[in-house]
């Protein structure tokens, strides 16, 4: 049997190119669960269940970007996915709800990668802002900032550590060029 191809984005509400539910994307959000449980730390709490993720997928507007551990935004089924991106749209604005690169594939430009695709569908789709949240020692603040994402407020205390510490949130947004 021929493996199936995923592609990079796919969305929930027929404004894209791929229409779908949960019960259709099954692998995928098995490689979404993958790619969180290795990326996200526990001290944070800041993982999704598949509950969550699978419930936020029936919901217009959201989609998700994946990547192969090449780049590839398009993975046969037994390429390993390095990352994804997980988004939800209203109007003209998105938001970046989770994005995640495995560890063993930091640093080498998946990220900004995924990142660009994940800016460049928005483009296409007439997104014109697209706002994200992350506490305030996310190391994935230095890729945001260098794509233009600027902090547009910030929520004291939001986030709360496993050992009870409190982090600020961040809010911050991108304005996309129609260009």
């Amino acid at each position: 049997m021929a493996a199936r191809p995923m592609r990079a984005c796919r969305q929930a509400d027929g404004r894209g190119d791929v229409t779908f539910g949960p019960a259709d994307c099954g692998d995928d959000i098995d490689r979404i669960m993958d790619v969180m449980a290795g990326s996200f730390a526990p001290e944070y709490g800041e993982a999704w269940n598949r509950r969550q993720v699978s419930d936020s997928l029936l919901l217009p507007g959201t989609r998700y970007c994946l990547i192969g551990a090449d780049g590839s935004h398009e993975l046969q089924s037994e390429e390993p996915t390095a990352g994804f991106a997980l988004l939800r749209a209203i109007f003209d604005e998105e938001e970046l709800l989770l994005f995640a690169v495995l560890p063993q594939y930091r640093g080498k430009g998946l990220g900004a990668a995924l990142l660009t695709e994940v800016i460049a569908s928005a483009r296409t789709r007439g997104i014109q802002r697209l706002f994200l949240e992350m506490r305030t020692n996310n190391p994935a603040g230095k890729l945001y900032t260098g794509f233009g994402f600027k902090t547009i407020g910030v929520r004291p205390g939001y986030y709360r550590t496993a050992s009870g510490a409190r982090l600020d949130a961040l809010s911050q947004e991108l304005i996309i060029a129609s260009n």
